[in-house]
């Protein structure tokens, strides 16, 4: 089977969406990440749920999380609210320090798919054919496809 085969529409964010709006979207539609594409169109990169929690819990607590205790709900509260003033470029890393996007050609086997999931650490992959993104798969869209049936 190939990438186009388990490609699923999938929702698209730019660089400069609101991040509390791409946060809400992986909330409401219950996504492991969004695919983020720059001002044409094409993918930039993904976006995993992780890295969205990473931007908003201060280091040190990411570092000691027995710090975490010392939050209470309005200080959880505090922390969601720094999602209203930024963009979707402002929780991704560095692009200089990312070499490669999760991104595969249409053509891809289930294999090729699974081997950029894993290397990447990355819960989605889109599927693109030239510049333009088909869908995407999702970990258990392929874990779905790869594990026997009982």
């Amino acid at each position: 089977m190939r990438a186009r085969d388990l490609a699923e529409d999938f929702p698209t964010v730019s660089l400069d969406t609101v991040a509390l709006e791409a946060a809400r979207m992986l909330s409401r539609e219950r996504l492991p990440g969004l695919i983020v594409c720059d001002s044409e169109g094409r993918p930039y990169t993904v976006l995993p749920g992780s890295q969205v929690l990473r931007f908003l819990v201060p280091r040190y607590v990411q570092d000691d999380p027995r710090l975490a205790r010392v939050y209470d709900e309005k200080a959880s509260d505090a922390l969601c609210a720094k999602l209203t003033d930024t963009t979707v470029r402002d929780l991704l890393p560095d692009k200089r320090d990312v070499d490669e996007i999760p991104v595969v050609d249409h053509d891809a086997t289930t294999i090729e798919v699974a081997a950029v999931m894993a290397r990447m650490h990355s819960p989605v992959v889109a599927v693109v054919e030239g510049d333009q993104v088909l869908g995407a798969i999702t970990v258990r869209r392929l874990l779905d496809h790869l594990l026997p049936t009982t």
